[in-house]
């Protein structure tokens, strides 16, 4: 069993002690493609497996997996959920989330996962929804105080953070897909420049699943932490705006039920 708030406290703790980690959330997306659902985000319309409407996705959120033409990139997404390593740690989408995800969704990650519970699964929405003010008043203030390398969309300004980024890799429009080639990259600047100790701060969709696979596999002297859009207001992005209701309630102040929401594990 395990609470909300109190894996908040576990990553939060790693980070005072400064014990090196990774965090990868395996969220709705994630689900669908691990699932082998089709996830097509355009413009002004979603397709999650059979279904289908009208919604608003600026070309940073915009993405397009095919499970029958991207399969190389669903096993690679399945190898990083499965993958077994101390202080790497994996957040499923929780049965708060099934709304979204569908019913069933947290137990398919689980079962897929294998193995059943350990104490490396955590929620995939830890750092947000009740949580997100303790992120952004508590970790971030911890996370300022190491050199940050930055993972991000092309499209974000990186001018308003007051903490210094000593590296940044950008990723254009379905990255999950285009961006592959980017691992490859970011493992060669760790390698050549014998980078330690940095804290690698992904927001690039399902990329950064990948990412922070390989690279703490390979480079675990490092953190590398997936957090999602939870910085977005910041680097001066707009999709948030209309798809992410924690920070619409965090942010923008209106009512809803994600800024106090906690999951719950079933």
């Amino acid at each position: 069993m395990k609470l909300f708030k109190q894996e908040f406290v576990k990553l939060l703790d790693k980070l005072k002690n400064e014990e090196n980690f990774a965090f990868s959330r395996f969220s709705d997306g994630e689900l669908f493609m691990l699932r082998g659902d089709k996830l097509v985000l355009s413009e002004n319309a979603y397709t999650t497996g059979e279904k289908s409407g009208v919604g608003y996705y600026p070309k940073e959120e915009q993405k397009d997996f095919d499970p029958k033409r991207d399969k190389f990139y669903r096993d690679r997404l399945i190898d990083s959920l499965q993958h077994k390593q101390k202080n790497y740690f994996k957040g499923l989408t929780g049965v708060v989330d099934e709304d979204i995800a569908g019913k069933g969704a947290f137990k398919y990650q689980l079962d897929l996962h294998g193995e059943g519970d350990d104490e490396h699964l955590t929620f995939s929405n830890v750092l947000i929804n009740a949580n997100y003010n303790k992120f952004i008043e508590e970790m971030m203030p911890l996370i300022a105080k190491k050199p940050v390398v930055m993972i991000c969309n092309e499209a974000a300004d990186l001018s308003n953070f007051s903490f210094s980024i000593v590296k940044e890799f950008r990723v254009g429009t379905n990255c999950i897909i285009n961006d592959y080639p980017l691992i490859e990259e970011i493992k060669t600047w760790i390698k050549d420049n014998d980078i330690k100790d940095h804290i690698f701060l992904c927001s690039a969709s399902t990329l950064s699943n990948y990412i922070i696979h390989q690279c703490f596999e390979e480079f675990p002297d490092n953190t590398y932490m997936d957090i999602g859009s939870a910085l977005s207001p910041w680097m001066g992005l707009e999709g948030w705006k209309h798809s992410r209701a924690y920070l619409q309630h965090w942010i923008l102040g209106m009512p809803n039920k994600y800024g106090v929401q906690e999951d719950t594990w079933n």
